[in-house]
């Protein structure tokens, strides 16, 4: 099946029981054993329920997965990966990184004693070069967050096998509509759900989805140990919004194309970060390694913040708020939002500077959106 019908049909056949065509929402605790040991596969809900395992078997399927584990966040879902680690272990991570998996490994898992590196995402190189006898993972986005940098998933993935190393991409940026890192390589794809994957701002979640029966087995028994997993009102609406991905990451794309070349002239734009327009460094090889460049720019307004404040004053359809993929266009400040726990020195390491702002594109009409970014520029 293509990724249009398998987003539809996908793990989530009518019901047996009643013929209805949507998965219904289980929404119980708890369900009854006919013996002792003898039940009908599910026991209670924290260890599986059938609205959250339809969901779990279509983000699998999307990303041509054959195994599929759905979490509460994907704050939840990167916490698993790091919890199959051991004390003392080494993981190596790509500098530019969504601010709340920094927050995780330095004031988390460093307590752990589990050893972290940060290597230049720009260069395979530093990957390589920061490899130890204890180094189990490399963990890395693409497109990364704030700056939309591009990673060659099959190389990077080369560079971990050869030391025996599994690597982990989140792909939360991307979704597996553009791009499936498990085909180029990688070990394990990680999503926040609550992104483009639900898509409508109105469920929390994260996924976890690989090849390894073993690594399966092992986060399997971690989600349910652990208990950090989705309610099922909350799966059952990222299970909605998954049938209409498709047709909304075509759209967003193509509003987030015609704003990108539209900022990249502007005047009062000194940088536009999206992997769309020929001139971004990672344009040859997102064109090679995805399906499409996503809905996300990052952009750096001429000034500092007393002019990034005044334009977000100005923006009447693009709302000031955390998050991205929803359908609604959202704008955020990274350096106070979404990578606040990282400490000055840390943000201007990696560019992420006063002057940045991140603009999650919606679906809405881009004329309307072209225009609202026109006259809060100008107000600058």
């Amino acid at each position: 099946m293509r990724f249009e019908t398998k987003a539809i049909h996908a793990g989530q056949d009518p019901d047996a029981a009643t013929g209805a065509v949507i998965v219904p929402v289980y929404q119980t605790s708890t369900f009854l054993q006919e013996a002792i040991g003898r039940h009908k596969g599910y026991e209670y809900s924290r260890t599986a329920n059938p609205t959250r395992r339809a969901l779990e078997a279509a983000i699998a399927s999307l990303e041509e997965g054959r195994y599929g584990l759905a979490f509460s966040s994907g704050v939840a879902a990167t916490t698993a990966v790091f919890s199959a680690l051991q004390t003392g272990d080494h993981v190596i991570v790509g500098d530019d990184i969504y601010g709340g998996t920094f927050r995780l490994l330095e004031k988390v898992f460093k307590k752990w004693v589990l050893a972290v590196s940060y290597a230049d995402v720009d260069t395979l190189h530093s990957f390589n070069s920061l490899i130890r006898k204890k180094t189990r993972l490399i963990w890395s986005e693409t497109p990364t967050n704030p700056l939309l940098k591009i990673i060659d998933i099959k190389k990077l993935s080369s560079v971990a096998h050869r030391h025996k190393v599994k690597l982990a991409v989140d792909n939360t940026f991307a979704s597996p509509y553009f791009q499936k890192p498990l085909l180029l390589g990688a070990d394990i794809v990680v999503h926040s759900t609550t992104k483009y994957i639900a898509g409508h701002s109105d469920a929390i979640g994260g996924a976890v989805v690989t090849n390894d029966e073993e690594y399966y087995r092992e986060i399997k028994f971690y989600q349910n140990a652990a208990g950090a997993v989705p309610g099922i009102w909350d799966s059952w609406l990222v299970l909605r919004g998954i049938k209409t991905l498709a047709v909304r990451m075509r759209a967003h794309q193509e509003n987030a194309v015609c704003l990108a070349r539209y900022l990249s002239r502007h005047p009062k734009i000194s940088r536009v970060y999206y992997p769309g327009l020929r001139a971004s460094p990672g344009y040859a090889l997102a064109k090679k390694q995805m399906q499409g460049f996503g809905g996300m720019i990052s952009i750096e307004l001429k000034g500092g913040r007393r002019e990034v404040e005044k334009f977000f004053s100005s923006l009447k359809i693009f709302l000031l708020a955390e998050s991205l993929g929803g359908v609604e266009s959202l704008i955020c400040y990274p350096s106070q939002m979404t990578h606040a726990s990282m400490t000055y020195k840390e943000r201007l390491k990696r560019r992420i500077r006063d002057n940045l702002v991140r603009i999650s594109v919606g679906i809405e009409n881009k004329f309307d959106l072209k225009r609202d970014l026109q006259q809060a520029l100008l107000a600058v």
